[in-house]
């Protein structure tokens, strides 16, 4: 009597749901994610071989750009329903006599680096386009009479407690304008604070030991 051969069936997997899953996580990254928008100046910072980690949040920074503008930015921290921005901007118009519509301090919450005095800001929020708050962007004060890269460290550390400082300098910035910048930070008790640069990897010898 001949065998019985039993078909063999070739095991198949529905890939339906795992299609959907990754659709449904997509959706959901998108939605979610935070864009962080470009900053005011292209800064060329130069390299160095530390591997010390700047923080992703809780952070000023102090950018110089290597035409000596100073730029300054704050996050809004891990929780931005705190709106650090928000305050740090009402407080800086309420010390030069400024007032802020909530579409302008909105605005001003979406916005990266800033390098302006704040006499402009207002024109700088309501500028039509992109192109035209970037040539608008020409430093913010750091004289000696007309200091106001001080006023924005000082309210930043008064509304943002946990708050770190890192300077981001261009590598054709010169000297004195960024020692300039470490005394406003000395001068506001932050003397501990990050210098960005970029990192820079060391080939050792064949024969070291």
């Amino acid at each position: 009597m001949g065998k019985i051969k039993i078909a063999v069936k070739t095991p198949r997997i529905d890939m339906t749901p795992m299609v959907d899953l990754f659709f449904l996580l997509l959706v959901f990254f998108i939605l979610t994610a935070t864009f962080r928008p470009e900053e005011a100046a292209p800064i060329k910072t130069p390299t160095s071989t530390s591997q010390t980690p700047i923080p992703d949040d809780h952070l000023g920074t102090i950018l110089v750009s290597n035409k000596d503008k100073v730029f300054f930015n704050v996050d809004n921290g891990r929780d931005s329903t705190d709106h650090i921005r928000a305050k740090l901007l009402l407080a800086m118009g309420a010390e030069y006599k400024i007032k802020f519509t909530p579409k302008e301090i909105k605005k001003f919450e979406g916005l990266a680096s800033f390098g302006l005095p704040i006499t402009k800001v207002q024109a700088f929020l309501n500028a039509p386009d992109a192109k035209t708050r970037e040539a608008m962007q020409e430093g913010i004060p750091i004289d000696s009479l007309n200091n106001q890269l001080a006023m924005w460290v000082r309210l930043a550390r008064t509304y943002y407690s946990d708050v770190q400082f890192a300077i981001k300098g261009d590598g054709g910035a010169n000297y004195p304008v960024v020692k300039k910048v470490i005394a406003v930070l000395q001068a506001n008790n932050v003397n501990k604070f990050n210098l960005t640069t970029d990192l820079k990897s060391i080939e050792l010898p064949t024969d070291f030991k």
